[in-house]
């Protein structure tokens, strides 16, 4: 089955200059640091990969911005755009800023195969609307643990007084589409998005990546206004993730930069507004897999993600 929106391409070293401005971000953290993992190798894409059952925790902090459906209730129009709003504002450093998190994927894509292989124009081609992700080997599905961290990230970006808005919140029966995804985030006029993701790579393949959008013009697309900032957006939280989890940059993408720039990404090439991807670790390495389903390590995640975010609003 083919992945998605996060699927990487045929490894390649990025230019030099990502890794210094990794480095600078790390020696400015005051604590980065590479972990026990290192070296490089290729990336390898497994089989069908798509379990939605998920056997580890996936508890997530109750969140009084939380905009909750009715019990049992789902979205009627999947394919209109829409966010779950916090409800309560807190004055705080990040007061009137307004951050978008995209979760990667939705548990219940993989009971709408049909409306989530549909083709959408992301400017520059066609792709699918989305797709049911990854998981690790014991069933533990990337739509569950986005949506875990995703609050986490929530709640800690809403503490420090951003209006923080979710492109969806386990409130529809499947999707957003990757276009409809960067519309939410546009019509916010967020001042940054950040897309959670896990990916699902061959074991040895350890690390987190952090995906840049590339200088890209077609159709709908056009991506001038925003390489810059995202960039500046996605190497804050390179660093920073790093200090928060200790996990070291990703050993076969982005020249263990912790960065990797795409143009195939509907997610990126249809934003008018910073946004990135963060890929938190392999889903099929059994040691990156036991942090991920470890809620202790998830909170870290968020934190190391939500500390580059607010490093990025602050300038």
């Amino acid at each position: 089955m083919p992945y998605d929106e996060s699927v990487p391409p045929t490894p390649r070293r990025r230019p030099l200059i990502a890794a210094v401005a990794l480095a600078a971000v790390c020696l400015s953290a005051a604590g980065c640091g590479a972990g026990d993992e290192g070296g490089g190798g290729t990336a390898a894409r497994p089989g069908p990969s798509g379990s939605a059952a998920a056997s580890a925790p996936t508890s997530a902090s109750a969140s009084p911005s939380r905009s909750a459906p009715a019990p049992g209730k789902k979205s009627a129009s999947p394919t209109a755009p829409s966010a779950s709003r916090p409800a309560n504002k807190i004055s705080g450093p990040l007061s009137g800023k307004t951050v978008v998190i995209d979760p990667g994927h939705n548990p219940n894509n993989r009971l709408h195969t049909r409306e989530i292989n549909r083709q959408v124009d992301i400017g520059t081609g066609h792709k699918e609307c989305d797709t049911t992700g990854t998981s690790t080997n014991s069933g533990y599905a990337e739509a569950r643990f986005t949506l875990d961290v995703s609050h986490r990230l929530r709640d800690l970006l809403a503490k420090q007084g951003a209006e923080v808005l979710l492109t969806y919140d386990d409130d529809r029966s499947y999707g957003p589409c990757v276009d409809e995804r960067a519309r939410i985030g546009n019509k916010a006029k967020a001042d940054a998005v950040v897309s959670v993701h896990a990916d699902g790579s061959a074991v040895g393949n350890r690390g987190f990546h952090v995906i840049l959008p590339a200088a890209v013009r077609g159709g709908a697309a056009d991506t001038s206004k925003i390489v810059g900032p995202s960039r500046d957006l996605g190497t804050r939280i390179a660093g920073l993730f790093v200090r928060a989890t200790g996990s070291a940059p990703s050993n076969y993408i982005g020249g263990n930069t912790g960065l990797d720039t795409r143009k195939d990404l509907g997610g990126l090439n249809l934003s008018t507004v910073p946004k990135v991807f963060i890929e938190c670790g392999n889903m099929r390495d059994p040691k990156d897999a036991a942090l991920l389903t470890s809620p202790d390590w998830r909170q870290k995640a968020a934190q190391g993600i939500a500390d580059g975010i607010s490093s990025y609003l602050k300038g």
